[in-house]
C-alpha cells in the first residue's frame, strides 16, 4: 500500500466518526432484543437511502443486506457483516446516550458493529470506483439468541441470491485497547450447545428420606460427575467445558422436592467429539435414571458450530491492517470458548472474524461485554472502519 492510500483511508475514516457516534448513540439509546429489530432496522433504511445504497430490507425477518458494486460487477461479493440486536439488561452508566429502554442494552457492542458497518458504506459510497469487487452489507438480526440470525439469513437463500466469495466481520474487545485490532488464525471459537436435565422423583419429608426419591442427591450426582466424566474422556488436544449455571429443588428445610431443573453449557471445538460427548451425557443420565430411582429428562438445545478463520484470508486482512495501522496497532489473539453465531458463515465460505479494541482505561471504560456498564471508547470505530476500507479497495 502507497503512503497516499494509506492516509487518505485514514482521513475518510476519521471524516465520519461524527456520523458513526451520532448513528451508534441513537442505537444505543433505543435497543431492541434478538429478532425485534424493527426501529433499528427502518434506522439503518433510512441511512443507506441517505448515503444512496440500494438495500433490501426484512431479509430474514429484520435484517438489511445492501450493495456497492463499483467498477467490477462481474466478480463475486465481499460481504462484511454487522449484528444489530441487544441483550436483556438493565444499564448502569449514566450517560446521554443510556438506553431508554428499561432491561434492555446494547451490552454487546452491537450498536457500535453497525454504526462501522454504516461508517463503511459512507465511505466506499465515495470511492466506489476504487473497489477491489463488489462489497455486500450484512445487517443481521438475533446474533444473541438461538438459532442465530446468520442461519436465518443462510435458510432464506443468502449465498444463494448473491455470489458471495467471502465474508469478514468484527467484534469489541474491551479487553484490548482502543485503536488496535486482534486475529487469529484457524480456530478462534468453540460451539455451544445447551444441556437441560429435569429430574423427577418422589418428594416428602425429609425426616424419611427412605420413603422419598431424593432428586436433589441425583442432582448434585449430576452435577458433580457429568463434567468430571467428559473432561475424561475428552482427548485433551480438544478445547472444551462443560458447566452448569442453573440448579433449581425447591424445597425446604423440612421438605424433599418431586422435581429438579439443571441447565448448563457444553462447548468444544471439535464436531466429531461434539457429539461423542452428547450421547455420552445422555447415556449418562439414563443409568443414573436407573440407579436413583429418578426419571430424568435430558435435553439438547443446539446452539451456534464451532468458529474457524480461513488461514489465508486471516492473514491478507491481518497484513492490509498491519500495512494502514502499523504492527504495534496489532495483536495475536488466542482461543476462546465463547461462541459467535457468525461461526455459521464460517463454514459456507472462506471468513475471518476478528477483534476490535474499545477499552480505554483513563476515561473508566474497563467492564466486559454483556456487563450493564459495558462502554466503549468511540474513537475505536475509526480503526474499525479503516481495516474494513483497506480490505474492500485497491
Amino acid at each position: 500500500m502507497n503512503v497516499h492510500k494509506k492516509e487518505e483511508i485514514a482521513k475518510l475514516a476519521a471524516d465520519v466518526f461524527g456520523e458513526m457516534q451520532r448513528c451508534r448513540r441513537h442505537l444505543h439509546k433505543n435497543p431492541e432484543l434478538s429478532f425485534e429489530e424493527f426501529k433499528t432496522m427502518d434506522f439503518v433504511c433510512s441511512e443507506l437511502t441517505e448515503i444512496g445504497i440500494s438495500f433490501e430490507k426484512n431479509f430474514g425477518g429484520t435484517g438489511v443486506i445492501a450493495w456497492l458494486t463499483g467498477p467490477n460487477k462481474e466478480l463475486p461479493y465481499l460481504a462484511i457483516r454487522a449484528d444489530m440486536d441487544a441483550l436483556p439488561i438493565h444499564e448502569q452508566n449514566e450517560t446521554e446516550y443510556k438506553s431508554t429502554v428499561d432491561g434492555v442494552m446494547h451490552a454487546c457492542g452491537h450498536d457500535v458493529h453497525t454504526a462501522v458497518l454504516l461508517g463503511t458504506a459512507r465511505v466506499l459510497k465515495k470511492i466506489e470506483e476504487k473497489l477491489i469487487q463488489p462489497v455486500l452489507f450484512v445487517f443481521q438480526p438475533g446474533e444473541e439468541k438461538a438459532p442465530g440470525g446468520a442461519s436465518i439469513l443462510i435458510k432464506e437463500g443468502l449465498f444463494q441470491k448473491w455470489n458471495i466469495e467471502k465474508i469478514i466481520a468484527l467484534h469489541v474487545y474491551p479487553e484490548m485497547e482502543a485503536g488496535k485490532v486482534g486475529f487469529k488464525k484457524g480456530l478462534y471459537m468453540a460451539s455451544c450447545d445447551e444441556v437441560h436435565l429435569t429430574i423427577h422423583g418422589k418428594g416428602g419429608h425429609a425426616a424419611m428420606p427412605h420413603a422419598c426419591t431424593d432428586v436433589i442427591q441425583t442432582g448434585a450426582d449430576l452435577v458433580r460427575n457429568l463434567p468430571l466424566l467428559i473432561h475424561r474422556k475428552c482427548d485433551p488436544k480438544i478445547p472444551m467445558v462443560l458447566s452448569f449455571g442453573i440448579f433449581e429443588a425447591k424445597g425446604a428445610t423440612n421438605v424433599l422436592p418431586d422435581i429438579a431443573v439443571i441447565k448448563g453449557t457444553f462447548r468444544t471445538m471439535n464436531e466429531e467429539w461434539r457429539e461423542r460427548a452428547i450421547t455420552m451425557m445422555q447415556g449418562f443420565s439414563e443409568s443414573l435414571a436407573v440407579n436413583s430411582g429418578t426419571i430424568i429428562d435430558f435435553e439438547i438445545v443446539r446452539g451456534y458450530p464451532f468458529l474457524v478463520n480461513n488461514e489465508d484470508l486471516t492473514e491478507e486482512i491481518q497484513n492490509k491492517a498491519r500495512t494502514q495501522l502499523g504492527d504495534e496497532r496489532l495483536e495475536n489473539l488466542p482461543i476462546r470458548l465463547t461462541a459467535e453465531d457468525f461461526s455459521y458463515y464460517t463454514h459456507q465460505v472462506p471468513a475471518t472474524f476478528f477483534r476490535l479494541g474499545v477499552r480505554n482505561e483513563l476515561k473508566g471504560i474497563v467492564h466486559g461485554v454483556h456487563h450493564p456498564k459495558f462502554d466503549i471508547d468511540e474513537t475505536a470505530m475509526i480503526t474499525g472502519v479503516e481495516v474494513f476500507v483497506t480490505v474492500a479497495t485497491k
